[in-house]
């Protein structure tokens, strides 16, 4: 079994910006939504979704799915960086500086 290791972990984010105005455009970003919480992702802000992977094979598997459900309208991005790279992250919520807390998922014993 390979080491754990925080450059091997990786987390696959999917930004997503899809039209809301007509009644199926929004159940269109709903599915699409609903499809990523089902294939376990967690969602980090209002359209960025991220889920932990166990190195690159595992991210491109995602991605395979995620490309075959993508919904007709709209812009999505799908970007992996490596768990070093994801502690890195500040984050704030208004001016106050927010402590990084890992997701629940990510969560390993």
């Amino acid at each position: 079994m390979a080491e754990l290791s925080a450059y091997r972990l990786m987390w696959i984010l999917t930004l997503f910006d899809l039209p809301t105005k007509k009644r199926e455009e929004r159940k269109a970003a709903t599915k699409f939504r609903n499809y990523l919480l089902d294939q376990g992702f967690e969602m980090a802000q209002f359209s960025v979704y991220m889920r932990m992977c166990s190195g690159k094979e595992h991210a491109n598997t995602l991605y395979r799915r995620i490309t075959r459900n993508l919904p007709d309208g709209g812009k999505v991005d799908i970007l992996t960086i490596t768990d070093k790279q994801y502690e890195n992250i500040i984050s704030f919520a208004g001016k106050v500086r927010q402590k990084r807390k890992n997701p629940d998922q990510y969560v390993l014993f």
